[in-house]
């Protein structure tokens, strides 16, 4: 069962992986190998920008629980840190129920 603050992290995160994958689709059409992500961290109001190359982007959405966050915009009680980079983070949820909601809401479930 998802607790009210996984789905409302859920929600945020996932908004935020949705504009980035418009990012990523932007930057493959151009051909960039490196470009600007939102941080997919769980506060609606981050405005934060991560430079990371779309390579990095593609193995974090290899795995539809991990997110790419901003440097200290990690959740120690949801999420652990899979690697550190300069300026920002790859991220994994790790309760059950904000594993399921992120799963729920990967857009590219259905490309699976």
């Amino acid at each position: 069962m998802t607790t009210d603050a996984e789905a409302r992290i859920a929600r945020t995160e996932s908004a935020f992986r949705r504009v980035n994958e418009g990012v990523a689709e932007t930057a493959e059409f151009f051909g960039s190998d490196e470009t600007e992500f939102f941080c997919e961290c769980a506060d609606a109001e981050c405005q934060d920008r991560i430079d990371a190359p779309l390579a990095v982007y593609e193995d974090v959405r290899a795995e539809p629980t991990q997110f790419l966050v901003a440097e200290g915009h990690e959740l120690p009680a949801y999420e652990h840190v899979r690697r550190r980079r300069r300026g920002y983070l790859i991220v994994e949820k790790m309760t059950r129920g904000l594993v399921a909601a992120v799963r729920r809401s990967d857009p590219r479930s259905d490309r699976r």
